[in-house]
């Protein structure tokens, strides 16, 4: 496979798993649409080593992996086709790495999102921070809380069945405000994400979709709110 073949790949999976992506982009500036479909995508593939059941050391060996090539990024040496888009913008990518161990303590699953949501704030802050570089300008500081909330969530998607669902969407729609602040695709992103929490059913099964004049109003919303 080639290595643009390799890349379309990648960013293709993480557009797959978020179709709603697909009415909102054009709120996206055009010269960051690339980049943050490919920092998406990365994020995707962190969770994934995350996101898994059974045996745990393919996942770790791969979460190790890809802390050596986040700190190669910061020298300018990537090997990861999604590298090609996101190594040559100076940002943290130790930093990123250094908060890659918060992944594994979320693989068992605490039993409230009270108890789950300092865990995973370590990685939310490296995260911030990181787009922060990507996209640089925004007017108010990324929620790092909301995006805490957003990372437990695609967790606890992970975990069926979905036991209590009602006080885990309520638990995270309590830390994620409708409008956040952080970079405009942030924003966007975060959006989507809560009305998949909203919509969510009370017994644990399944969500109403969001109708696409819905979702398209959600994501102007979200990019009218800060830069």
């Amino acid at each position: 496979m080639s290595n643009s073949a390799a890349l379309d790949s990648f960013l293709e999976k993480w557009r797959t798993r978020l179709p709603e992506w697909q009415l909102v982009q054009n709120f996206v500036p055009a010269p960051q649409r690339e980049i943050a479909v490919a920092w998406f995508a990365l994020l995707q593939e962190l969770a994934d080593a995350m996101n898994i059941a059974g045996d745990p050391l393919p996942a770790d060996a791969k979460l190790a992996w890809w802390g050596e090539e986040l700190r190669d990024w910061s020298r300018r040496r990537s090997r990861h086709p999604l590298g090609r888009v996101l190594e040559p913008v100076q940002a943290p990518w130790a930093t990123l790495a250094d908060a890659l161990p918060a992944l594994p303590l979320m693989r068992a699953l605490p039993d409230s999102a009270e108890a789950a949501l300092p865990l995973i704030l370590p990685l939310a802050r490296a995260i911030a921070q990181v787009e922060a570089s990507l996209f640089p300008g925004a007017r108010q500081p990324e929620a790092v809380e909301a995006l805490a909330a957003q990372l437990l969530f695609s967790r606890w998607m992970e975990v069926p069945p979905h036991a209590d669902t009602a006080r885990w969407r309520d638990a995270l729609l309590a830390r994620w405000p409708a409008r956040s602040g952080g970079p405009r695709p942030r924003r966007i992103l975060n959006a989507v994400l809560r009305k998949r929490v909203e919509r969510l059913h009370a017994d644990g099964q399944g969500s109403t979709p969001t109708k696409p004049l819905a979702l398209v109003w959600t994501g102007w919303r979200a990019a009218a709110g800060g830069n």
